[in-house]
């Protein structure tokens, strides 16, 4: 059976791109019978066995396995997360990033921050806004993140951030009015992806896009072109898990006094410690503390 890759999903069918073939011409699909009686939903992303039927269509047989599985947006082999944030108009929005930071650590994706707008800061730009921009950027680098800063009118930054997606299929999210679609025209000319921007914020808002599909790139990439994080609610987390989705508090949880210590309060606490030394930014640790919190509130009402 031949392989191929699901690149959109639309009404009960999958579009299937044979990996094989030279051919451009994607295969409209159906899945099999056994994979509703299995509770199995093939994703965009699955690499799939299908078999061509004679009316020109196929049939989705197998799903090979997934390395990675988001359920929103529901997208399966996704290795990196390009977080876009806008350095003004929307401003920078450090708690939220540190929000979607949480879940693609959960998720087992590579997050790679773009910073965009860097068009903005030009001469006519307070100082203010050139140096937020700027210990941003040192912040988030020196917790262990990559940080590109870009701009779709320039074109600076556009080359980097293509280059980090080839070869993998990624998923785009962040602010609404950053600029997302802006910046998969500049990278992919002749793409003409509608601007009206996605609220990705908390899944309110206008979306220009309905379904998933895969937007291949010339190098290999594929970007998942989607309605976004739909809700960033925490409910796939456990309150356990969130310490170890902020990188930089790993190594001082290992030498905490206590196991499964929070962080919070218990004596010993060796991450606090870093918090008050300056090792670990005093802006994530508070981040945290605010997350936990509405973590446990939601533990109660639920």
């Amino acid at each position: 059976m031949p392989e191929g890759l699901i690149v959109k999903a639309l009404s009960g069918y999958y579009y299937v791109k044979p990996l094989a073939s030279a051919e451009e011409n994607t295969l409209q699909c159906r899945g099999r019978g056994i994979f509703k009686k299995k509770g199995i939903t093939p994703l965009v992303g699955d690499r799939v066995l299908y078999t061509p039927t004679e009316n020109g269509e196929g049939t989705v047989d197998e799903i090979l396995p997934r390395e990675t599985e988001l359920i929103r947006p529901p997208i399966a082999n996704a290795r990196h997360a390009v977080l876009l944030f806008s350095v003004k108009e929307p401003n920078l929005n450090l708690q939220l990033l540190d929000k979607f930071l949480v879940h693609i650590e959960h998720a087992g994706l590579r997050p790679l921050i773009c910073l965009t707008k860097e068009d903005l800061l030009d001469e006519d730009a307070n100082e203010e806004d050139r140096d937020l921009t700027r210990q941003v950027r040192e912040i988030y680098r020196k917790v262990g993140y990559e940080v590109v800063v870009t701009s779709s009118l320039t074109g600076a930054g556009t080359n980097e951030v293509k280059e980090r997606l080839a070869g993998e299929i990624s998923v785009f999210a962040g602010q609404s009015g950053v600029g997302k679609s802006s910046l998969l025209n500049a990278m992919l000319p002749g793409l003409s992806l509608e601007t009206s921007e996605i609220s990705l914020k908390l899944g309110r808002g206008r979306h220009t896009t309905r379904h998933v599909e895969l937007i291949e790139l010339d190098n290999g990439g594929y970007v998942a072109d989607t309605p976004g994080f739909s809700q960033l609610d925490f409910l796939e987390l456990g309150i356990e898990e969130l310490s170890s989705c902020f990188i930089e508090f790993g190594d001082y949880a290992e030498q905490c006094k206590f196991r499964g210590c929070s962080h919070l309060h218990e004596p010993g606490c060796q991450v606090r410690v870093a918090v008050e030394a300056g090792d670990i930014m005093a802006c994530r640790y508070k981040n945290y503390v605010q997350f936990y919190e509405e973590m446990k509130d939601k533990k109660r009402r639920y």
